[in-house]
């Protein structure tokens, strides 16, 4: 099992600190003095509306102010002093110390502990030691190949994001796949589950406080993650940025975080670094259930949920919540789907298992000459590397979609979100979740017809290389065993059986459909 470099075995952050605080420097050397205030200013401004709708602990507030008056001084020296302020007290935030003591334990308890959690047929049986996750988790993809190139280079893992619980189910996918520990951006509100944050603060999460939107703090987080790619620590990032609001695959990513690997690669390259490669993994997750489809799916209808970028209260906040949802999963076959797509460079090229990256040809090119003269020095360009991310984000997207996995509740769900809308003529998706009880009823019979013509659509999706399935025998199979697993579960059944009808929930009837959405399927539009 691989250590972490320095930077995470120190008790203390005074190298972290001094490294961002360094890159701020020339930053601020290049500034003139109306682009520094404006700078300063911004922060200031963002900072106060943030405490206006909670308030701000005294040291936050006091570098705010702070920095307020060093604007109203017009001073260069003021300016730069109040940036190196802020910028140590979001390092000091930022970052938690690695703790092999804590790593220790965590390999030889946690993930015996998760296992039983997630494996166990009864309940009764958690405290077992059993150790084969067996049904409950599917691990697809080349991992021998990912372990070559952990060794050749940094790893990026890209994973999608459905729920809260991802963290601690990719750490366990991670250690039972024999790969090397991965720092990893955690939001603020994980921290705010005790357990949670005793693990993840000692673990290598590194705080992700989405409500700060200033220009100097999302610098520094992006500083923050390049500094510890640049130093070889293996990262994990959630591209989406947070959780799927509404269900679906993510097509649209946020490439402030996802940037900095292509700027660590040539900082190595410009170290001459042994090892200086940077891969990006995408890891695509699939799950029967989600613990918090219900706040979730209303925060994406919710023209709240527009503006509302984190949820504090949800599911995962409540205890019993979560240990309600952990028992009855625990219970289902084929809970959880874990998919290693093909490995990236930086630019978005797929890499070989030597690490060698590829073109569209499928022939080896030399991914130096994307960033070096001909003397092998590499050309800074921001432009450009603008250019390589998107590109990346374009290719983890296709991956996504590629090693999305259709499973029972997500079949269910799409055919009868399609009887429903049949079944209203002219509604919109708004007033659909809306419809009264009894436009909720369906004829099972059609819903039936509707699984097995998704079926269809699928297959010929999956022949061509666009989906996975996992989908138990015929229609009546199919729609038993979504209904079992929302049943499991939710306190308002996405589908429930009613005779020769069916009562459906639209709400988590569209949130699990909304899995398929993007392949072209009708009634995911």
């Amino acid at each position: 099992m691989g250590e972490y470099p320095s930077i995470f075995k120190s008790p203390s952050i005074p190298s972290v600190s001094k490294a961002l605080v360094a890159r701020w420097e020339k930053r601020l050397d290049a500034l003139e003095l109306d682009a520094l205030a404006d700078l300063v200013a911004d922060t200031v401004y963002k900072e106060r509306l943030r405490f206006e709708d909670e308030p701000g602990h005294d040291k936050e507030v006091s570098d705010i102010d702070a920095a307020a008056k060093a604007i109203s001084q017009r001073s260069r020296s003021a300016l730069c002093s109040a940036v190196r302020r802020l910028v140590r007290s979001y390092a000091h935030e930022i970052h938690h110390p690695f703790s092999t003591r804590a790593y220790g334990l965590a390999t030889r308890v946690l993930p015996s502990a998760l296992t039983n959690l997630v494996t166990a047929s009864d309940p009764r049986r958690l405290l077992l030691r059993e150790t084969d996750p067996g049904r409950r988790i599917a691990i697809h993809g080349d991992v021998d190949q990912i372990k070559r190139l952990a060794e050749k280079g940094t790893l990026i893992l890209a994973p999608t994001h459905l729920s809260n619980l991802d963290s601690p189910l990719i750490g366990y996918v991670l250690f039972n796949s024999g790969l090397p520990p991965f720092s990893y951006g955690a939001g603020l509100n994980l921290f705010s589950n005790p357990m949670m944050a005793f693990w993840m603060s000692r673990l290598g999460a590194y705080t992700v406080d989405r409500r700060k939107r200033g220009r100097i703090y999302k610098q520094t987080l992006k500083d923050y993650s390049t500094e510890i790619l640049r130093r070889g620590c293996h990262s994990l990032f959630f591209p989406g940025g947070t959780r799927s609001r509404s269900g679906r695959v993510e097509h649209s990513l946020k490439k402030g975080l996802l940037g900095t690997g292509v700027r660590a690669w040539q900082e190595q390259l410009a170290e001459r670094s042994p090892t200086s490669d940077v891969f990006v993994v995408p890891l695509t997750l699939s799950t029967s259930l989600v613990l918090e489809a219900e706040t979730l799916v209303r925060d994406s209808l919710s023209r709240e949920g527009k503006s509302r970028y984190i949820i504090v209260d949800d599911e995962f906040s409540q205890p019993r919540r979560v240990a309600s949802y952990l028992t009855r999963v625990a219970n289902l076959d084929e809970s959880v789907h874990v998919t290693f797509g093909t490995p990236l460079d930086v630019m978005g090229n797929p890499v070989d298992a030597d690490g060698n990256s590829l073109g569209p040809d499928g022939e080896a090119i030399d991914r130096k000459r994307y960033v070096c003269n001909d003397d092998g020095q590499v050309e800074w360009d921001d432009q450009r590397d603008q250019i390589y991310t998107q590109r990346l984000s374009k290719a983890l997207v296709r991956s996504y979609h590629r090693d999305n996995v259709a499973l029972p509740t997500h079949v269910a769900a799409l055919a009868a979100w399609r009887c429903l809308a049949r079944q209203n003529p002219g509604l919109d998706t708004w007033r659909l979740v809306r419809v009264e009880r009894s436009g909720r009823q369906l004829d099972r019979a059609e819903v039936l017809q509707e699984i097995q013509r998704i079926r269809g659509e699928l297959n010929a999706l999956r022949q061509r290389d666009r989906i996975r399935t996992s989908l138990p025998g015929d229609a009546e199979h199919l729609l038993e065993t979504a209904i079992q697993r929302f049943g499991s579960y939710h306190s308002r059944p996405a589908i429930e059986a009613r005779g020769q009808r069916v009562d459906i929930d639209p709400e988590l009837c569209l949130f699990y459909r909304n899995r398929l959405h993007g392949y072209g399927l009708e009634g995911t539009s």
